[in-house]
């Protein structure tokens, strides 16, 4: 049967033949693999309330999308591009989220991916990165960069940096990312 991933305003991003007989709550599941292993765009996709659980969403290009209420536990989301995507309510639990490839401007869940505006610059972060601007890097990098390398950053960048980073890590250490899960066996393999 075909299965279309669609944007908010309704357009078709991909179609994917998803095998008669998958259970109903398994069908995005299903069709975000496949779309996901063609590499398929899918800047702004809806995936309101989605179940995810376990899915292989290695390098997906979620940029924009809308997963509200989505349920991503233990999701594999290695090299995903989260910028900017809508992830209030997001279940993350155990979702492996190291190395992702993008988190700007993503709205966060409040407990593995956090996000606030701080001047000219949206910062999220998770358990082990952080993302200001377009820079992602570990947390541990965050902290021990030197002014020359913050500098070659942006234009601004040292000015803000002497101002937020500080705030940053009291906030980092007040109100910590919960990590995400560890990298499931099978991938650790091929790693």
């Amino acid at each position: 049967m075909k299965h279309e991933i669609k944007n908010i305003y309704g357009a078709v991003l991909f179609t994917a033949d998803v095998p008669e007989g998958t259970e109903s709550g398994l069908i995005a599941r299903v069709a975000l693999e496949q779309a996901v292993a063609d590499g398929a765009n899918l800047d702004g996709a809806y995936l309101d309330g989605a179940y995810l659980r376990g899915a292989n969403l290695d390098g997906a290009y979620l940029r924009g999308a809308y997963l509200d209420g989505a349920y991503l536990d233990g999701a594999y989301l290695r090299g995903a591009n989260l910028d900017g995507a809508y992830l209030r309510g997001a279940n993350l639990d155990g979702a492996y989220l190291d190395e992702l490839s993008g988190i700007w401007g993503a709205s966060g869940n409040l407990r593995e991916i956090k996000a606030i505006q701080c001047d000219i610059w949206p910062v999220t972060y998770t358990a082990t990165h952080m993302q200001i601007g377009c820079q992602l890097h570990t947390l541990e990098a965050w902290w021990t960069f030197s002014d020359a390398e913050i500098s070659r950053m942006a234009g601004e960048a040292l000015e803000w940096w002497r101002k937020w980073k500080p705030v940053l890590q009291q906030i980092v250490a007040m109100s910590p990312a919960v990590p995400g899960g560890e990298k499931p066996a099978e991938q650790a393999e091929a790693a």
